[in-house]
């Protein structure tokens, strides 16, 4: 029995019969000659076909017997016996084969099951899964330890963003907008944590940044100074994202990530209470000016604008610990340093006018000692869309859902 070999290794087996499996990408059939290209999860490979037989269609899945020859470029396979395994029962919405996506992003979303196999859509998924293993190293090689945390909440007061409703057994109950307050709580269990996970934002945006469920890659630590330390961990996990990326998925034009950082104040930049996208494209773009950065922080973020649990400048208490990460124009992280005492917590959400009771099963944690500590949250979808140059993070998420998208 021969044992499947991937189109990227078939360079080691020169002069052997092998067999391949995986989709016709395209049949050419010329008078003398015809080719079978055959993709698979590796690459493509050529197949040389005697002229007049009958090739299955594209997006057939088929297993291929052949010899590996040598031939300009690279090699193919020769003297085939081919098998399909199963055919597509219509065409794909279009040419698969072709270099570029000759369809618009509503048809590429509409038929993502089959598009997403073209290989330049396919790229940014394999993008994105290389940066999140570039996280989980760099997170596990510093002693952290990754959690999973309920995504069905039963308060939907967490940030003051907008919550997906749900009935819990004839309770009500919410989709999580973030997992902070039990990452918060795992500081006091194993002092550094992270997740990957989706979060859910019920926020009517239509716009090309925004998703109504988008994956969140976040960290929280203990026994940290203020939030510079917290900046200096997103800055390792940023370049072992980056560094994962190249290893894993060659070619990719990849920025380089400072050893420092720049950063500005916000007190510098404007006097209103946030950033506009106009604002935090200047910012870049002066960044990358004065700086050679692709990244900016933006620190100081003022205490109004930040959720409670937000820890105050000591010198400027109008000021947060916090800080966004710009990338390459758009805001990519949120985070910063948290209050740790339970009398500071009972006087912030006094300040604010909130009860304490919707929060008890958060503010226990900090009834029991817990360290200073702080964290932050990276948008995978945006750091993927940054990382390509995709116009729209649609463009970088798989099955995305928005205001207007429930299927497929």
């Amino acid at each position: 029995m021969i044992s499947r070999v991937l189109s990227a290794d078939l360079h080691g087996y020169g002069g052997q019969r092998v067999q391949i499996a995986g989709w016709v990408h395209r049949r050419r059939q010329l008078k003398s000659v015809s080719f079978l290209i055959v993709r698979d999860r590796s690459g493509l490979t050529q197949v040389v076909c005697p002229p007049g037989d009958d090739l299955p269609p594209e997006e057939s899945v088929v297993e291929v017997t052949g010899t590996v020859t040598w031939a300009e470029g690279g090699v193919e396979l020769t003297e085939p016996q081919i098998t399909v395994i199963s055919e597509p029962v219509k065409a794909p919405p279009f040419d698969l084969y072709r270099p570029t996506v000759p369809a618009t992003l509503p048809t590429i979303l509409d038929h993502a099951p089959v598009a997403l196999r073209h290989p330049a859509l396919r790229q940014p998924l394999e993008i994105s899964a290389a940066s999140v293993a570039g996280f989980r190293a760099t997170l596990d090689g510093l002693g952290f330890t990754e959690v999973h945390t309920p995504k069905i909440v039963e308060s939907a007061t967490e940030s003051g963003a907008n919550v997906f409703a749900l009935d819990y057994f004839g309770r009500p109950a919410y989709l999580a907008q973030s997992p902070q307050f039990y990452k918060q709580m795992m500081v006091g269990v194993f002092e550094r944590v992270y997740e990957v996970g989706p979060v859910f934002r019920a926020e009517p945006h239509d716009t090309a940044r925004h998703l109504a469920q988008y994956t969140s890659l976040d960290v929280e630590f203990g026994f940290v100074e203020d939030h510079r330390d917290v900046m200096a961990l997103l800055r390792e996990c940023l370049a072992g994202m980056v560094e994962s990326v190249r290893l894993r998925v060659p070619g990719v034009p990849l920025p380089e990530v400072p050893q420092e950082i720049p950063s500005i104040h916000f007190a510098e930049v404007t006097g209103e209470q946030d950033l506009s996208p106009a604002q935090e494209r200047e910012l870049s773009e002066w960044a990358l000016r004065e700086h050679g950065s692709d990244f900016l922080f933006v620190t100081g973020y003022p205490m109004a604008k930040r959720p409670f649990y937000t820890h105050p400048d000591p010198a400027r208490p109008g000021y947060s610990n916090g800080f966004d990460l710009l990338f390459r124009g758009l805001e990519l992280v949120t985070g910063g340093q948290r209050l740790h005492r339970h009398a500071d917590y009972l006087a912030a959400l006094e300040a604010r006018g909130e009860p304490a009771e919707p929060y008890e099963g958060y503010l226990q944690a900090f009834a029991y000692g817990m360290p200073p500590h702080g964290g932050f949250a990276i948008g995978l979808e945006r750091w993927t869309a940054r990382l390509t140059g995709a116009a729209n993070v649609r463009q970088t998420t798989a099955f995305p859902r928005d205001l207007h998208r429930l299927s497929p």
